[in-house]
């Protein structure tokens, strides 16, 4: 892989890239990645951003646990 280096940052671009790879849960390195991925090669960050869309859309906050402990109890699951 090439290796790219951005010099003559203002500390406010560098600052937001860090606070925006933190909210992300990602390092500073690659949320730039991600960022020109997605500028530059628009049609692959569309794929991601659908992909994580529907991730979060899908993810559910409800644990099954205790519904499914209770139809075993009552005979319902095997």
């Amino acid at each position: 892989m090439a290796r790219l280096t951005v010099r003559k940052l203002s500390r406010q671009v560098i600052d937001s890239l860090k606070q925006r790879a933190a909210a992300n849960g990602s390092s500073a390195e690659a949320e730039h990645r991600a960022i020109l991925r997605k500028a530059l090669l628009p049609d692959e960050g569309a794929f991601a951003d659908r992909a994580r869309a529907m991730r979060q859309r899908l993810a559910s906050s409800i644990d099954s646990t205790d519904t499914i402990r209770a139809d075993r109890e009552r005979g319902l699951l095997s």
